[in-house]
């Protein structure tokens, strides 16, 4: 039980440092900081994208078409043994994708302080 206990509270200690990174526009920062080397990230049913590089690739090619921000809100935070279950609310335009406004969940698996699998859940 004790086990448990630090587990999640250091789960919730990362979680809030990547909340504050991400509400001050500094996504990339968290992800260089708590996303593991072999991390594996997924959109809805699409094909994973496998490993840091990629990830990380695929992230600045994200932030690179968002031309216009609007706001992100955390609307729930659920923490389990080495997993965070996230729900937000987006609000931007994307070059490629237009305005786009929606909510999203992200079920993201740790391990040895890293996430090691985040899966993004949102309508199309």
């Amino acid at each position: 039980m004790t086990t448990q206990v630090a587990t999640n509270f250091d789960l919730k200690t990362a979680f809030e440092d990547i909340k504050q990174l991400v509400f001050q526009g500094k996504a990339m920062e968290a992800f260089e900081t708590y996303y593991g080397d072999d991390v594996v990230m997924q959109e809805n049913e699409q094909p994973a994208t496998v490993g840091k590089d990629a990830n990380r690739q695929r992230e600045l090619d994200f932030f690179s078409k968002v031309t216009e921000f609007r706001g992100i809100a955390l609307k729930q935070v659920a923490f389990g043994d080495n997993v965070i279950i996230s729900e937000w609310s987006l609000d931007y335009t994307h070059a490629d994708w237009g305005d786009r406004t929606y909510d999203q969940v992200s079920v993201q698996v740790w391990q040895d302080g890293k996430v090691v699998h985040e899966r993004f859940y949102y309508g199309a």
